[in-house]
């Protein structure tokens, strides 16, 4: 089905998008540049969804995809600089909050009946990518603080997520979605003020990564929304998205030696705990 397809499509996109950004990490870019690049691309390549049209639903509510756009600017902020001042065994399973916060916030402020077997997905969900991530004690640094921006990127997530199902509709996926990401991309031009070099400076090499990594990243982001726009049901895509976690694991085994990742040597252990997230996650997901 198209609602379960293109979330795992996107959940693909993340983990070999989160692979390139982060080779392209070794190159000095900074989480500013990375951010600000990332989002120029998203707001160019989702301009084209213009052809596929909508509804003019009016003025007075433009603020609609403007918010949206804000909040995913603002989430997009918040996993960058965790990722910059910690690591992903930190970032990953705060993030993974996702899928319940969103469950919660359709069933308050939308008043949408979520199915049992939905909020017993979603708690598998938090065990499973908890279980996922790299909890190797060297690799874990400025814990409070790193835990601490992945939780409010993944509040800033989920309401967009929320606003995006809420909204979209009203407007259609092809007005609406360019709108939200072209907020997106004209915000991030505040950060060049903060960047630590110009653009100019990036090598050729680490540009290489951070633009593969850019347009993975925005595909993925694209694949999400038009989900969401189109069948609804947050709380379930989500679900489905957090199987990134089992994509990521795929990845680094098979071709993790492209990305110079150091993750094919984990222990016993950590491989261990990663097999059984990822078949929390595979029940999470039948669970639907």
């Amino acid at each position: 089905m198209p609602q379960i397809l293109l979330p795992l499509l996107a959940a693909l996109g993340y983990a070999l998008a989160s692979l390139a950004l982060k080779r392209s990490l070794w190159f000095g870019i900074g989480s500013w540049r990375t951010t600000f690049v990332v989002n120029l691309m998203a707001g160019l390549l989702f301009l084209p969804l213009l052809a596929w049209g909508g509804h003019w639903v009016g003025w007075r509510e433009i603020y609609q995809p403007l918010l949206t756009g804000f909040g995913f600017f603002i989430g997009q902020i918040f996993t960058f600089r965790a990722i910059a001042r910690g690591d992903v065994s930190i970032v990953t399973p705060v993030l993974g909050l996702k899928s319940m916060l969103i469950a919660f916030i359709c069933a308050i402020f939308l008043r949408e009946k979520i199915p049992t077997g939905w909020w017993l997905a979603s708690a598998l969900c938090v065990v499973a990518v908890a279980l996922l991530a790299d909890r190797t004690p060297s690799r874990v640094r400025n814990v409070s603080e790193t835990a601490l921006l992945a939780f409010l990127s993944a509040i800033a997530f989920s309401l967009t997520d929320v606003m995006v199902q809420h909204w979209a509709p009203l407007w259609g996926p092809g007005y609406f979605i360019p709108m939200m990401f072209g907020t997106v991309a004209l915000l991030s031009f505040s950060l060049i003020p903060v960047f630590s070099q110009p653009l100019r400076q990036i090598p050729w090499a680490g540009w290489k990564w951070l633009l593969a990594g850019a347009v993975m990243l925005s595909g993925q982001a694209l694949l999400m929304a038009c989900a969401i726009s189109i069948y609804g049901h947050a709380t379930a895509i989500n679900i489905v998205y957090s199987s990134r976690g089992v994509w990521t694991i795929v990845l680094v085994w098979i071709v993790g030696h492209w990305f110079r990742t150091e993750e094919r040597h984990l222990g016993r252990g950590i491989l261990t705990r990663r097999l059984i997230g990822a078949a929390l996650l595979v029940l999470a997901i039948a669970l639907l």
